[in-house]
């Protein structure tokens, strides 16, 4: 039987020559996050005038990739995204919908037919260590066709529960990577706002509670505003691994020892942050990533009691459905984990699951004149994608409040949002209500 050495040397070829697999009307995985194939990538645009309705496939696409620049009008290839990013959304990217949990089932549905899959330098054991992605691909792994590997051996070393690394002998090529290392995201900007909205979330926040931090300025917030607290002894059971929950635990705040599952550490699905995240994450056995299948469960997130979810959203109405998604049909990003972990947040004993807005939004007119609008409205614009229904919505938090919905009736939900909403615009809201049979002569004005 070949050694590891000897299926590596077979399997070694060029990008040229590994993407000659892909075939018409194939669907091709990409990669999620920042873990890309770069490579393979210009390799299969330079196959443009060969091929026909190639089709795209990754999660929070953040490579402007080399398709796109070769074919821009997508006659060749189609990019599908799972979580649109402002990069994905510039080519033109179709979104894929579903929630996190759910994705490793649905790629069992549609089979993928060539992995591009990033991966650290080989090891000893003949093993690609995956670095800091896990999210569907071990259900990639397990359907894809034809795998693979674009080598880096910048990519930093994780360690994770079920599914860490792929091994040579589930691989059919292997190309050298251009040996740069994970983007590093700079520090996101916040508002007075974002730290409003942080404050009010924060009075809600335990000893011992295991959180949850989405992406975005607010989150960041709160993680800062926690290691400056007295709050003590924190779980993190997440789907982003973040340099939030870094600074958490060099501060002391994290210990993870009352949580119920995986007790000790740190569990997350993705990491995404700064160059000294990917550095922390380096053979740290305190943090493991796991499949969404599992980080994003409901019914896994719940086996931890008080866990508190943090997370953005774009829009809530008199009735309490969010939009994080979309602004009217136009996609923006994707359902994530938001519901997975609203929805596990309530079934966790003692759980709190939040999500936060500024209570304003601003924008351009035609003529350039700039429009303050609320982001607390009677109805959405129609073809606005509902990421949570009402009925699941939980704690909603802006600048002026952070209030729980939950067990509340119409007519008091409208109430409890609206004076979430800036001021200048609750007199209209509560017109608005009245029209739609939501407003009370009982009600507070």
């Amino acid at each position: 039987m070949a050694t590891f050495q000897e299926q590596y040397q077979a399997k070694f070829m060029t990008a040229d020559e590994a993407v000659k697999v892909v075939k018409d009307g194939d669907w091709i995985y990409y990669g999620e996050f920042v873990t890309i194939t770069p490579v393979l990538d210009a390799a299969l645009a330079r196959r443009k005038d060969e091929l026909h309705n190639v089709h795209i496939e990754g999660c929070t696409i953040k490579m402007n990739t080399a398709v796109y620049q070769a074919d821009p009008g997508q006659q060749t290839f189609d990019i599908n995204d799972r979580s649109l990013t402002a990069q994905s959304r510039k080519q033109g990217a179709y979104h894929l919908p579903s929630t996190y949990d759910e994705f490793a089932q649905l790629v069992s549905v549609r089979r993928i037919n060539v992995a591009f899959v990033a991966g650290c330098k080989m090891d000893a054991h003949g093993f690609f260590n995956t670095s800091t992605t896990c999210s569907y691909l071990p259900a990639v792994v397990n359907v894809a066709d034809y795998i693979i590997i674009e080598e880096n051996e910048a990519f930093p070393i994780v360690y994770g529960g079920d599914f860490t690394a792929i091994h040579i002998s589930q691989v059919h090529a292997v190309v050298k990577g251009n040996g740069q290392p994970l983007e590093s995201l700079p520090k996101g900007k916040s508002s007075d706002v974002d730290i409003a909205i942080a404050n009010n979330v924060m009075k809600e926040i335990e000893d011992r509670c295991c959180l949850q931090l989405g992406i975005g300025g607010i989150p960041d917030k709160i993680g800062e505003a926690i290691v400056a607290s007295d709050i003590k002894d924190l779980g993190v059971h997440t789907e982003m691994m973040m340099d939030s929950f870094m600074n958490l635990a060099k501060a002391g705040k994290v210990t993870n020892k009352y949580k119920q599952l995986h007790k000790g550490k740190m569990i997350y699905t993705f990491a995404m942050g700064s160059s000294e995240l990917y550095e922390y994450l380096d053979r740290n056995e305190s943090c493991l990533k796991f499949p969404a299948a599992h980080t994003n469960d409901p019914f896994v997130i719940s086996q931890n009691e008080k866990v508190f979810g943090v997370n953005n959203c774009l829009h809530v109405d008199l009735y309490t459905q969010v939009s994080s998604e979309s602004i009217g049909p136009k996609q923006v990003s994707g359902v994530g984990g938001q519901w997975d972990f609203i929805y596990g947040a309530f079934r966790s004993k003692g759980g709190k699951g939040f999500v936060c807005m500024n209570s304003t939004a601003t924008r351009k007119d035609k003529e350039g004149n700039t429009i303050v609008e609320s982001r607390v409205v009677p109805t959405f614009t129609p073809g606005t994608n509902v990421t949570l229904a009402r009925f699941f919505t939980f704690y909603v938090a802006t600048e002026y409040g952070c209030t729980n919905m939950k067990g509340l009736s119409t007519w008091q939900r409208a109430e409890e949002i609206i004076k979430l909403a800036h001021p200048d615009f609750r007199d209209g809201l509560i017109k608005d209500a009245e029209k739609l049979g939501l407003w009370r002569e009982s009600n507070k004005r």
